[in-house]
């Protein structure tokens, strides 16, 4: 008698649940006790492999009709001679590729049983540009090495002159047939793994692959109000697929260089002007750059003080794919003046003996916040 441990109890599910509830238990307890995941784990690894043979025998509507009946003993003994594989009732079909492909097949680009994803590699190619050509857009030639089908056999992979033949390991159906007992078990076929052709002669150029390396010159248009990370993908640019299956995409990260004079915040730029105290003081005006190339007058008030900020609408960067455009901020910062004349320095203190109060407000408030704080705010 089998001292096996049910499979609907190693999988945590009822006995009647259905196949989307079977498949949702496994693949969740499939990735818990996953020997990746848990390693030199050796309570993991067996709870890892009883996971696996439950849900290949329940998966299967055969297998778990036979294993409703029969329970352990329909895979053991005489029936159909697997328990002699011993670990595994089904000898080299066993059902680790079935954990792989269920697992991560759509991951890998949607590689179900018996197939092969014949479509090309998604590339990337990282382009820098400048702040300008953030805020214009531009059209950019790049130059991205690839994958392409092979000129002299046109990608099938065969000598010029001769083709691929039908497999005779599957009869050019990609798949291959066992039957164990009652059980009829289908996998990928290895000769041709899974294409369904064989190549008796080799192309020389490419030997074979139907794809070689070459480089390939694109041009890419970048619109205005690209932003750092902003990414364009280029359908079928990306390398090519093999035994005539479809190209995969290219995909462009753009990354913004630093400027010598805006920052971009979003969709705004902010600048820093240096103003002489005189300026701040009596008041005035000052041109200042816009990104376009142009200039635009700030006008600077009677007192301004360091670190104000003026608004210049409009004079930002574009929105992505709209007619809107962000703002400009100009940061005043005042300036010390140094390498003092004598006279200069004379006139200077002059001007300090004579301030009266009000002259300096927030050096005066400062002053009598500490006074307070000093006098333990009495």
């Amino acid at each position: 008698m089998s001292t096996k441990r049910c499979y609907y109890e190693t999988l945590e599910v009822t006995k009647g649940c259905d196949g989307a509830a079977l498949k949702s238990a496994y693949r969740k307890l499939a990735m818990k006790f996953h020997p990746d995941k848990n390693p030199d784990d050796h309570t993991a690894e067996i709870k890892f492999k009883e996971i696996n043979e439950a849900y290949d025998v329940l998966k299967d509507d055969q297998k778990r009709a036979a294993y409703d009946r029969f329970g352990h003993g329909a895979f053991e003994g005489g029936m159909g001679g697997a328990g002699a594989r011993g670990g595994n009732p089904f000898g080299d079909f066993g059902s680790f590729g079935d954990v792989f492909e269920d697992l991560f097949g759509q991951m890998m680009g949607g590689m179900g049983r018996g197939k092969r994803s014949n479509r090309g590699q998604d590339l990337r190619y990282n382009l820098e540009i400048t702040l300008e050509e953030a805020f214009t857009g531009r059209s950019a030639e790049i130059k991205v090495p690839t994958m392409l089908a092979c000129e002299a056999c046109t990608g099938s992979g065969a000598e010029p002159g001769t083709s691929a033949e039908t497999c005779p390991g599957c009869a050019g159906h990609g798949k291959v047939r066992a039957t164990q007992g009652f059980f009829t078990i289908e996998r990928t076929c290895s000769q041709c793994r899974g294409s369904g052709k064989v190549i008796r002669n080799p192309c020389k150029v490419c030997k074979g692959a139907g794809l070689v390396q070459k480089e390939r010159t694109l041009t890419v248009d970048v619109p205005p109000g690209v932003e750092e990370g902003t990414r364009i993908r280029l359908s079928g640019e990306g390398a090519a697929g093999s035994n005539g299956g479809p190209n995969g995409d290219l995909y462009i990260f753009l990354s913004v260089a630093e400027h010598p004079i805006f920052q971009r915040d979003g969709h705004d730029l902010h600048c820093r002007a240096p103003v002489s105290f005189v300026t701040a003081a009596l008041g005035g005006a000052i041109e200042v750059p816009t990104l376009d190339g142009g200039r635009s007058k700030v006008a600077i008030p009677e007192g301004t003080q360091p670190g104000r900020q003026f608004r210049l609408r409009g004079k930002g960067m574009p929105v992505l794919r709209s007619a809107q455009k962000g703002d400009l901020y100009v940061e005043l910062a005042v300036e010390t003046p140094v390498k003092l004349t004598k006279r200069q320095k004379e006139l200077l203190r002059e001007f300090d003996g004579e301030s009266q109060a009000g002259t300096h407000p927030e050096a005066e408030g400062f002053l009598a916040r500490l006074k307070e704080f000093w006098n333990g705010g009495v």
